[in-house]
C-alpha cells in the first residue's frame, strides 16, 4: 500500500521512529540495520511495507528497497513472521544474511534469536535459489542512478521473461545500435527479439 514515506523524522529509537509526513506522524517499526544507517539526519525516507492484521495495521521502515526485499522474502517462509523477520534483519546485516543463504551457512541463521536448526535449514532450502538467480545486487540501493540496459533488463523481467535471455537479447540490441538508445526504445527492440 505504501512504497515509502518520506518526512521530518520527529521521533528515533532502536524499534521505530516516528515520521511526520503531510501533517501525519507514521509510527514505523524498524530494525537496528536501519537504525544504525539513519545517523542523525533530520528529514528521511524509509521504504516500506504493512502488515494487516485483524486486530492491527503494521508499518514496517527499511533503509533501503534491499533490506526491504529481503525482509519479505523472509517472511515468505513458513513460522517466520515480520517480527521475526526484523529480529533477523537486527542481529546481522542484511548482506550477511544473503551470503549466509546462498552459501548455506546453518550455523550463521541459526545464532540469531529465535531461528532454531530446522528454521535455519527451512531458509536455507526455500530462498537459496531465488537469491542466487536475483544476484548479489539485491541488496543494492533503489535504482535511482541505473543505466538504460539496467532499467530495460528490470521491465522485461518484470513482464515475465528470463532474465539471462533478456539480458543476452538486450545486448544484441545495444551492439547493433551503437549503444544510443533510450530505455523506451531499447525495450521496444528488445520485445520484438523476444
Amino acid at each position: 500500500m505504501y512504497a515509502y514515506i518520506d518526512g521530518k523524522l520527529v521521533f528515533k529509537s532502536p524499534a521505530f521512529v516516528v515520521i511526520d509526513a503531510g501533517g501525519v506522524g507514521y509510527h514505523i517499526n524498524i530494525s537496528l540495520n536501519t537504525f544504525s544507517k539513519l545517523g542523525n539526519t533530520e528529514r528521511c525516507k524509509l521504504f516500506t511495507w504493512l502488515h494487516v492484521k485483524e486486530d492491527a495495521h503494521t508499518l514496517y521502515g527499511f533503509v533501503d528497497e534491499g533490506e526491504r526485499r529481503l525482509f519479505l522474502h523472509l517472511i515468505s517462509i513458513s513460522g517466520i513472521g515480520p517480527n521475526t523477520g526484523r529480529m533477523m534483519l537486527s542481529s546481522i546485516t542484511p548482506e550477511e544474511i544473503q551470503g549466509a543463504i546462498i552459501s548455506g551457512n546453518v550455523s550463521l541463521i541459526q545464532r540469531i534469536k529465535g531461528i532454531g536448526p530446522k528454521s535455519a535449514q527451512r531458509i536455507i532450502l526455500e530462498l537459496q535459489d531465488k537469491l542466487r538467480k536475483e544476484g548479489t545486487d539485491t541488496l543494492s540501493p533503489a535504482p535511482l542512478n541505473k543505466t538504460v540496459k539496467d532499467e530495460a533488463l528490470s521491465a522485461l523481467v518484470m513482464l515475465g521473461f528470463a532474465r539471462q535471455q533478456a539480458e543476452k537479447v538486450l545486448d544484441q540490441e545495444i551492439n547493433k545500435n551503437s549503444g544510443d538508445l533510450s530505455v523506451e526504445q531499447l525495450i521496444k527492440f528488445a520485445l520484438k527479439s523476444l
